[in-house]
């Protein structure tokens, strides 16, 4: 079990890190040309790949053991540990409300991003069958 909770902040972390990086350059560049929902739809498919590397790197240097239960330990915690990067940061350094934040998830942009941060926290027992 340790090993699962473990694992579960460093994914998130690592894959947070990326999306700043990935959500800057789309924010920037690709939002005022193309529009949000366009914007969100490009950058999901890049994060979910991403996240599946990352997963798997964190899975096999941090020694998760191959059980559904801890993986989707890993998952529940990696989940958690992003939404609260992610309300962090939009509070602190876009000074949004958590009630705004969540209101974002309505919109069909902000839906793609849920789905995708969905599919993410199911990467560690989805990744069980992967050898």
């Amino acid at each position: 079990m340790t090993a699962a909770i473990k694992a579960g902040a460093p994914y998130a972390l690592i894959v947070f890190s990326f999306g700043f990086v990935l959500g800057t350059i789309r924010v920037l560049l690709i939002v005022p040309r193309l529009g949000e929902t366009a914007a969100g739809s490009l950058e999901a498919p890049l994060m979910l790949a991403a996240s599946w590397f990352i997963c798997r790197w964190c899975v096999d240097r941090l020694d998760v053991p191959r059980r559904i239960g801890l993986r989707s330990l890993m998952g529940g915690i990696a989940f958690v540990v992003l939404i609260a990067a992610e309300f962090t940061l939009g509070g602190v350094v876009f000074g949004r409300q958590v009630g705004e934040q969540l209101a974002a998830y309505g919109s069909v942009a902000g839906a793609i991003g849920l789905a995708a941060q969905i599919v993410f926290a199911t990467f560690p027992v989805m990744q069980i069958w992967r050898r």
